[in-house]
This record gives structure tokens, sequence and C-alpha cells, in this order.
């Protein structure tokens, strides 16, 4: 009977000890997927930021353009 309790015991603390450790082993892996995910999320910003100043450049070269265009046939309408 002792036996029995003890092998009881054994097979409980050992599956407990495997808990732990599959539980650790998934806190590990989340840990890591939030650092990938917080850095592409990062990498993502800059990104867009790089893109939000480049079409602000743009369109000031393109409206300038316009209001150009705009005067040269004002001009051109009063002659």
């Amino acid at each position: 009977m002792i036996e029995l309790v003890a092998a009881c015991a054994g097979a409980l603390i050992s599956a407990v000890a495997m808990m732990g450790v599959n539980a650790s082993k998934r806190n590990m892996e989340g840990s890591v997927a939030i650092a990938k995910l917080t850095s592409s999320v990062e990498h993502i910003a800059e990104t867009l930021q790089t893109i939000h100043t480049d079409v602000r450049a743009n369109n000031r070269e393109l409206f300038g353009r316009l209001n150009q265009v705009e005067n040269r046939v004002s001009k051109l309408e009063v002659r």
C-alpha cells in the first residue's frame, strides 16, 4: 500500500514539474513573440513616418506647380 501511495505521489510531483516547465516555456515563447511584435510595430511606425514626410514634400511640390499653372491660366484669360 505504501508503494502505491509513493508511486502516486511521485507521479503527481512529476506531473506538476512538467506543467511548470511547460508553463515556463510558453511564457518565454510569449515574451519572444511580444518582443518581435513590438519591434515590427516600431519599424512600421518609422516607415509610415518616412512615407508621411515624402507625401508632404510631394504635395508641396505638386500644389506649388498647380498654383503656378493656375496663375498662368488666369493671366491668359485676362488677355
